[in-house]
Parts: C-alpha cells; sequence; structure tokens
C-alpha cells in the first residue's frame, strides 16, 4: 500500500511516517516508480508505534522494542512492564511538577509582598520616583549605520 494508504488506515499523518522512516522505524520497499510500499505487517507496526507514542514512550524507547515486536518475541509481560515503569516515570514528573508550581505560587506570593511594600512606601514619602524592588528592563535604543 501507498504512504497515503496508510495514513488513511492508521491515523498517523505522511508526515509523522516519513520521520518514522527517517529514524529507521519504518523500512518500506520501493516499488519501481519509487514509491514506497508498505504490508500489513508495516500497518500493524505503525498501529504499535502510534499506541505507544499515545501513551508517552519515546521514538527510541518504542524502537527498542520493535524487532522483538516484528518477531513476536514482545510478550504481554513484557509490555506491562514496559507500561508499569512509563506509569512510575509519569508519577515521577508529576512529583517534580508539584514542587515546581509550588515554587512559582510562592514566588509570586514574595513579588505581590515586595510590590505591596514597594507602594506603601512610596505613598509615605510620597513619591513615584523610587526604584521598583525587581529589575527594570528599559528597551535598548536601535543603532543605525552612519
Amino acid at each position: 500500500m501507498q504512504i497515503s494508504e496508510l495514513a488513511a488506515q492508521t491515523g498517523v499523518s505522511v508526515h509523522a511516517l516519513r520521520h518514522y522512516e527517517k529514524l529507521g522505524l519504518l523500512l518500506p520497499a520501493r516499488r519501481p516508480s519509487g514509491y514506497r510500499d508498505y504490508t500489513e505487517a508495516m500497518r500493524r507496526e505503525v498501529v504499535f508505534i502510534a499506541m505507544s507514542r499515545r501513551i508517552g514512550f519515546s521514538l527510541k524507547a518504542i524502537a527498542a522494542q520493535l524487532p522483538a515486536y516484528r518477531s513476536g518475541r514482545l510478550t504481554f509481560d513484557d509490555m506491562l512492564q514496559a507500561m508499569q515503569e512509563r506509569v512510575a516515570d509519569i508519577d515521577a514528573q508529576m512529583v517534580k511538577l508539584k514542587d515546581q508550581r509550588r515554587a512559582v505560587v510562592e514566588h509570586i506570593t514574595w513579588m505581590k509582598k515586595l510590590q505591596r511594600d514597594h507602594l506603601a512606601k512610596n505613598a509615605q514619602a510620597n513619591t513615584k520616583s523610587a526604584k521598583p524592588p525587581w529589575p527594570v528592563i528599559t528597551p535598548s535604543r536601535k543603532r543605525t549605520a552612519a
């Protein structure tokens, strides 16, 4: 089948299929006309790749599993273990993101306090010329060639 047919059957874009081929994940034969010729087995491989990508596996990790998938040696237990490891990776990422979120919220609170203190200080001094407690970036002037 041609690449457009494979894309239609799998829901994977032609661009992605070409990318997978470039990375060596897919190895279609070439017709005398130069067109790629994808087999039914490759359609199943593309579905395997797409499903793996959808749940967050990297193309490198997928490439490591493809030989076993192609030869029928990728067992249910192998797939289950890989998915359980993926869940653990996601959990670790969630912990890291929660920590980052907490740090950002704390920084927002700190900056708001600085701003309140700055405004209160200016109100007491009855001046607006005092420098704010955070860096102020002024736009640089455009230089023209003379």
